[in-house]
């Protein structure tokens, strides 16, 4: 690739990642400014990946410009962490994510999940008091579990309903217990449970207990963090060959640069 081409191609890259960078912290202050819990503990990492990613973009984007190979060494360097970074994560993502898989149950269009189905890295953070209490307080904030009643409003139109994970391991009890449904955020809890599933007991109809406290409601959060590290995953991939083009270029920019300084 010729000097010209190559340092073109990676100025305005590193302009427009400059802009996305820019753009990313702005994102991270508006979160900090929310008094949500939850979506405030996201802050320092999107604060810290848009911080990097407009220095790295500085680094290259002055590098092409002056035609300079220190700071493209410095800018191949950096892209180079960046690329086995996400390449570890990736792999890591996708063997953590490898078990668990719902159960089908007679009568329902959505799938239950049992806790002991996902990874032990899961287990770890899900038992883990302090991770699960946090965890608990977002899922109790986002009053998901109380709207199922306003968009469920007959039996017949909850039953057909297909729940999501954690709607089907945090809004109600496992169906293994048997507890006759009365609406979509009220069971009769006077029948005695079929079930010496724990969950059972611990299934309250109080909008601040629901089944918060069940091994059911933390098989559906993984289950939804599953779901979520795969879709990063996938998109780290393409992210991966996306980052390699650049470092070609920017190899043939750090390479045309060290020539035309030895020419000097």
């Amino acid at each position: 690739m010729g000097m010209g081409t190559s340092n073109f191609v990676i100025r305005w890259i590193n302009f427009l990642t400059m802009l996305l960078a820019i753009a990313v912290v702005i994102f991270g202050l508006w979160m900090s400014t929310h008094h949500d819990g939850c979506r405030k503990s996201l802050t320092l990492p999107v604060l810290g990946l848009g911080a990097f990613i407009f220095i790295i973009s500085i680094i290259g984007f002055l590098g092409a410009v002056k035609k300079n190979a220190i700071l493209l060494w410095i800018y191949l360097i950096m892209l180079c962490i960046i690329l086995v970074a996400i390449l570890v994560f990736t792999v890591l993502a996708f063997i953590i994510t490898n078990n668990g898989s719902g159960h089908n149950v007679s009568g329902l269009r959505y799938k239950e999940y049992q806790l002991k189905d996902y990874s032990s890295w899961f287990l770890k953070q899900l038992n883990n008091t302090n991770n699960w209490k946090r965890l608990k307080s977002c899922l109790v904030k986002s009053e998901g579990c109380n709207n199922l009643a306003k968009q469920y409003k007959t039996l017949k139109q909850y039953k057909m309903a297909k729940l999501t994970p954690i709607e089907a391991g945090c809004c109600r009890p496992p169906s293994e217990c048997g507890y006759p449904v009365v609406n979509a955020s009220y069971y009769d809890l006077s029948f005695h449970p079929i079930s010496s599933n724990n969950d059972c007991k611990l299934y309250k109809n109080s909008r601040a207990v629901k089944c918060y406290n069940c091994d059911s409601c933390k098989a559906g959060v993984a289950q939804y963090m599953k779901t979520e590290w795969r879709v990063v995953a996938i998109f780290n991939l393409a992210l991966f060959g996306v980052l390699s083009i650049i470092y070609f270029v920017g190899c043939c920019a750090r390479r045309n640069a060290a020539q035309s300084q030895s020419k000097v």
